[in-house]
């Protein structure tokens, strides 16, 4: 389970994030990365953020559920190693629904490592 300093709060959110932050992707995963300034979230509590889209493209509705939970356990787990003012919206490509777990990790780590490298200093 994502605790709920990790989660977005609104769709607001999900819309800025995929707007103005960096986008990276993998084989099974499409990854926006945005780093929140103090006057676009003036409260930045708890850590990153995470949003997850899953489409039906990925499958029906347990696969997609699935596929939820595996991503909010990871992201679970990835949220310490991040800044607190990062955002992430995480898609899910058709491919996640035969991904393991390992699979899946490993290219959500290393789509980040991408964009972190991306993302301008402050």
């Amino acid at each position: 389970m994502l605790p709920r300093q990790y989660k977005f709060t609104s769709p607001v959110q999900f819309d800025r994030t995929i707007k103005r932050g960096q986008r990276a992707g993998s084989r099974t995963l499409v990854v926006h990365l945005w780093e929140a300034s103090a006057e676009a979230e003036p409260v930045i509590i708890g850590g990153p953020r995470f949003g997850l889209i899953i489409s039906k493209a990925v499958g029906n509705a347990v696969v997609r559920h699935r596929t939820a939970r595996r991503l909010r356990h990871i992201c679970a787990t990835l949220a310490p190693e991040l800044p607190k003012n990062h955002h992430l919206v995480i898609r899910a490509l058709p491919r996640s629904a035969e991904a393991t777990s390992a699979e899946l990790e490993r290219d959500l780590r290393r789509t980040v490592e991408k964009l972190k490298t991306r993302v301008p200093p402050r």
